[in-house]
């Protein structure tokens, strides 16, 4: 196996990962209604987000970008690399634009729900807005994931 091919591989082991790993411990927190527990989720889905979903994501276009150059993949017309390529491109746009403002609004809420010991509804409407966005978000990169392993047209 190839240098480019490990990275990319490693890339997309730390960012899907990420984010499906993520998503199960901030939805286990939320099925406690422990304010601290889900505060401290919330957290954490942030913070593994800088640790492992960025880097992940350099590693999977870095090494995806060489992988197709020395390929010679084509860019133009419409095939499997630019669908995928549309469809990371929105995953990002998702998650800068939504998920990553949701997450902060779910830290700053957590963190009054444990002064406050009850869960607000400023969380929860965050929360289920990051549920619904965070789904679309990790399907689409399955999505792609299915492109890249196939190359279907």
């Amino acid at each position: 196996m190839n240098l480019w091919l490990t990275l990319h591989l490693l890339g997309v082991v730390l960012f899907v990962g990420n984010i499906v790993t993520a998503a199960f411990w901030k939805v286990r927190a939320d099925l406690t209604k422990n304010p601290a527990a889900i505060h401290h989720a919330v957290q954490n889905v942030m913070l593994a987000d800088y640790i492992f979903t960025i880097p992940g994501l350099f590693l999977v276009i870095l090494s995806g970008g060489m992988m197709a150059a020395r390929a010679g993949v084509s860019f133009s017309g419409f095939n499997w690399l630019v669908l995928s390529l549309i469809l990371f491109a929105l995953t990002g746009i998702i998650w800068a634009a939504i998920l990553i403002p949701l997450q902060r609004k779910m830290i700053r809420s957590s963190a009054r729900c444990i002064e406050t010991g009850v869960i607000s509804q400023a969380y929860r409407n965050a929360s289920r807005s990051w549920a619904v966005f965070g789904i679309a978000a990790t399907l689409l990169p399955v999505v792609i994931l299915y492109l890249m392993v196939m190359k279907g047209f």
